[in-house]
């Protein structure tokens, strides 16, 4: 799978047009003559960047205002916006390009994707969550997929990669934003970043130099000294410096820390200190790009430096782009000041400037400076680039506890369940999110808020819900927040959770951000680690608690205190089915959206009012979409989840299934006479009449009879059809017949002793799952209705409208269970019972039918006719409603209502097409079976080579 949507995303990105960096535009004697026409306040001016807004911002508002006049009076080199909105970013972009003399650049931070910083675009993990994965050809992706919507924006450089190497778990500020604390990893991880901004044509920023990992000071609000050597510093935090530089990273940023040993005075910020910058990043490391520093509005420049002092500073020391200023006019003029005394060379201001119009002439920006807002809708949020940050989030959940195998949660061993959304704040956004995936999995949820809203008789309560529960999910969403200065749980919140643990009931925490958290409950039954407070984060984890998706994250850090070292980490194999992208599965979406074109065309001629459509592969549920109405008075639309009256599709999901179990169990065999349950059998060629060959259709017994204009009651049917004579000898032909798979329906409730719908309930449906397959589903359930489609208005037997009851006269009056008809599913559903048969009888890891078993049923019989036990299959020539395409083991069957499920196993796949064609009437429309035939050529041709 892993290959697969690799192999997709770059066959994705190689089509899209990259405009990589341009050679054009003004040549190198310009950029002398520019240089040599600026003013030294000018040139200053290029190297500064300051903060800006990318929201909305009215001409006459302060805010643009100010930014106006730093581009029209100050002349400023460049923008570092902070949040805001697509096009609005672009707007402002193209309005402050439009009144700047020389052309801006921009750059933003963008660590965590583009939508780190712009609403709309597209979110990834952390890099400590990719670091999870160890397939750094993610982080090439999440690279590449940030740069190219940064560019659609107009931005030009992203201050990311975060290349730290997180070696103090107490540090409040690099956390989950650094890949490890093995500098190795943080290497290799990092420079695929690189790969992928390049790739997409952008400048990427590798910080904090030279290292932000091993402090336990934030700098955002103070200033972190390291006391290390160089010793120490070049055998662990240089390390990735290195790596970048030689994969020709195109920027470094400063860090504002202060070191001691190595630095030129005590306390002197590596920022402002020429020993840091330039002996050590130019002289040593030999980098030759661009120096950036962090924002000299931190506390850990403030507090010790005026804004003029500070910049002056920065120069000295060798930075080339001065990142916001606290006072950039202040600032500015200063520096003017400083190289009119002397004591800043205008070698040093020019050596710098060069390089900043350099790349901006490598950009094409004297060409070409403004955004195409009419692109942008097609260049940002691209469905490949969300399936590539799902994937990272699927393949980033990490497991370094599973006390008692709870994961995957399984509900019948857990029937209630207690949810808790733990947060530092009151909007309870996060948590909803969190609520509602777990409640896609499991029926009985319970969800409660802890957050700042919480007084004591909210705790008391939660933990009173929390003892009467079987399971008790915590989701942490307290995370770090840059200069919050903290990193673990509050004491009130400690106390909360170890009273939770005297319940008594198995715990399962989940750390959606930072994972040092676990170590305030280091006893939980289960720790999981989703790395980020974010809704891909929470979907993946749910996926992964309850085993729709494989969990093999490693560790990238140890967490003292515990067992947890580096590189540990639990692997589970995925045990349910789960929706994903089609091409994750090996589907491509174009393709599968024509299925709407064939489905709307059926609805349009009539042929039924409602369908839905499921397509299955390898374990995904790749497709699942719902068309039409309800009936013909368009009122209730059709949802993937609908139910429908699945006609003979309950030979295989119901009598056959109960045979199969039965044959296992050693309580049915094949060949037993059939006479061994039915004394009415046991002579003339009834006599000869086996199990096998009512389930291959050759029993002898004639295809249809009506019954029901006279007998109406269960056991007046059977007795007629007891009393039925043969057409033909047994074995002798196919007769595809209602009637074998009547009795043989009711030889298995002799065998269960109960009746054939509870028995399959409580030995598939329940424990698999399907709580939408079901025998008379309105009996115990009225509310069902509503996802239930019509199927007929009986003008001749029942005289009534068929709707919530079985379509099928004879099921109808033996009280809706039957050996042929009466079962009602859905597409999901009946994907789940497609899985058992392609996992040759496993679901969610549990067996359910021996897999010779599986292989014995589904494979072709050498009997008469096309038929496996009690499955239909492919027909070999001619039309087949499974389509031409697919496979020649391709088993299955079909519905009188409009139904069919078709398995391909070579493909490891299945087409579940579900309508209610015989609505209002079911003589009135034909073609059906083209319509099955056409969507499974379809979804076929969808496959990738």
């Amino acid at each position: 799978m892993k290959a697969i949507f690799l192999a997709v995303f770059i066959g994705l990105i190689s089509c899209t047009p990259v405009n990589t960096v341009a050679q054009s535009g003004a040549t190198e004697t310009d950029i002398d003559r520019l240089l040599a026409q600026l003013t030294v306040r000018q040139k200053i001016a290029q190297m500064i960047h300051v903060w800006a807004y990318g929201d909305f911002q009215a001409d006459a508002s302060d805010r643009f205002r100010r930014v106006e006049r730093m581009v029209r009076e100050d002349q400023i080199g460049g923008f570092i916006f902070s949040r805001g909105n697509i096009y609005d970013q672009a707007i402002l972009t193209n309005k402050l390009q439009q009144i700047s003399s020389i052309p801006l650049w921009i750059s933003q931070d963008m660590e965590f994707g583009a939508a780190m910083r712009i609403n709309g675009t597209t979110r990834f993990a952390p890099a400590m969550a990719v670091a999870a994965t160890r397939d750094p050809q993610l982080d090439y992706m999440k690279g590449y997929v940030t740069a190219m919507e940064a560019k659609a924006v107009g931005v030009h450089q992203i201050f990311a990669p975060v290349v730290d190497v997180n070696n103090n778990p107490a540090n409040p500020v690099i956390n989950t934003r650094s890949y490890s604390e093995n500098a190795a990893l943080v290497s290799q991880f990092s420079v695929e970043f690189i790969r992928g901004v390049k790739a997409a044509g952008l400048v990427s920023t590798v910080k904090h130099f030279p290292g932000h990992g091993d402090t336990a000071t934030d700098s955002h609000i103070g200033l972190p000294v390291i006391n290390h050597d160089w010793a120490r510093l070049d055998s662990v935090e240089l390390v990735p410096f290195r790596a970048a530089i030689h994969a020709g990273v195109e920027s470094v940023m400063s860090a504002h820390i202060s070191f001691p040993k190595l630095g030129s005075e005590p306390g002197l910020p590596g920022t402002l200190d020429p020993k840091i910058l330039t002996g050590m990043l130019r002289d040593s490391l030999g980098f030759d790009g661009l120096i950036t520093t962090d924002a000299l509005e931190m506390e850990g420049i403030t507090d010790h430096y005026s804004p003029g002092d500070a910049l002056i500073r920065a120069i000295l020391a060798g930075a080339d782009m001065l990142l916001i200023p606290p006072d950039a006019t202040t600032s500015l003029d200063a520096a003017v000041l400083a190289v009119q005394r002397g004591q800043i060379s205008i070698e040093r201001i020019d050596a710098s400037v060069r390089r900043i119009l350099e790349w901006k002439k490598k950009m094409g920006l004297f060409e070409n400076r403004t955004v195409d807002i009419d692109a942008l809708s097609s260049l940002i949020a691209k469905p490949e680039y969300q399936r590539a940050a799902d994937e990272v989030a699927k393949r980033s959940i990490t497991v370094i506890r599973n006390q008692g195998n709870i994961l995957p949660i399984r509900s019948e061993r857990y029937r209630r369940i207690t949810a808790i959304s733990m947060a530092d704040d009151r909007s309870g956004t996060t948590g909803s999110g969190f609520a509602s995936a777990l409640r896609g999995y499991h029926n009985d949820v319970r969800f409660w808020y802890y957050d700042q809203r919480s007084k004591a008789e909210d705790l008391d309560a939660i933990v009173t819900a929390a003892g009467s529960s079987d399971l008790i999910v915590v989701g942490s969403f307290v995370f770090l927040q840059t200069s919050s200065g903290k990193i673990s749980l509050t004491d009130a919140q400690s106390r909360f959770l170890k009273r939770l643990k005297t319940t008594g009931k198995p715990i399962v925490l989940i750390s959606f951000g930072n994972p040092y958290i676990v170590i305030d409950l280091p006893d939980a039954d289960v720790h999981l680690l989703a790395w980020a407070n974010t809704q891909s984060q929470i979907e993946a984890a749910t996926h992964a608690m309850f085993g729709a998706t494989t969990i093999d994250g490693r560790m990238p850090i140890s967490i003292p205190g515990t067992q947890y070292a580096f590189g540990a980490g639990l692997t589970i194999p995925k045990i349910l089915l789960r929706a994903d992208a089609p091409e994750n599965a090996g589907l491509r979406s174009d393709s599968l959206n024509r299925i709407d074109d064939i489905l709307n065309a059926a609805i349009r001629d009539s042929i039924f009012p409602g369908a839905t459509v499921t397509v299955l592969k390898d374990g995904i549920l790749a497709f699942e979409r719902g068309y039409g109405y309800h009936d013909y008075s368009k009122t209730r639309r059709v949802r993937s989840s609908d139910i429908f009256d699945v006609a003979s599709i309950s030979k295989v999901m119901g009598t056959t299934l109960a045979a199969m179990k039965l044959v296992d169990e050693g309580k049915l065999k094949l060949d037993d006479p059939i006479s061994k349950y039915i004394p009415e059998y046991a002579s003339g060629d009834k006599a000869k009449i086996t199990v096998a060959h009512f389930l291959s259709h050759t029993s002898g017994l004639p295809p249809f009879r009506v019954y029901v204009d006279s007998l109406k009651t269960r056991e007046a049917i059977l007795a007629a059809i007891r009393k039925e004579a043969l057409v033909n000898a047994p074995g002798e032909r196919y007769v595809y017949s209602d009637l074998g798979m009547i009795l043989l329906g009711s030889i298995m409730e002799k065998i269960t002793g109960m009746s054939q719908d509870v028995y399959l309930a409580r030995t598939f449906y329940t424990p698999m799952g399907m709580a939408s397959t079901m025998y008379n589903p309105i009996k115990n359930n009225t509310r069902l209705l509503t996802r239930i489609l019509p199927t007929e208005h009986d003008t001749v037997y029942r005289k009534m409208w068929i709707h919530g009851v079985v379509h099928d006269e004879r099921a109808y009056y033996m009280d809706g269970v039957a050996g042929h008809a009466g079962l009602f599913s859905n597409g999901r559903d009946i994907a789940v019972f497609s899985t058992l048969m392609l996992n040759k009888g496993m679901y969610a890891g549990v067996r359910y039918l021996k897999a010779e078993t599986v292989e014995l049923f589904t494979a072709k019989t050498s009997v008469p006719g096309n038929r496996g036990l009690g499955f239909d299959m492919k027909s070999p020539s001619g039309f087949s409603s499974a389509g031409t395409l697919a496979g020649a083991k391709t088993y299955g069957h079909t519905g009188f209502t409009g139904t069919s499920v078709w398995i391909d196993p070579d493909r490891n796949m299945a087409i579940i097409v579900l309508t209610n064609r015989t609505y209002p009437y079911r003589g009135t429309a034909t073609g059906v079976g083209r319509v099955r035939a056409a969507v499974a050529d379809q979804v076929f041709r969808s496959l990738i080579p």
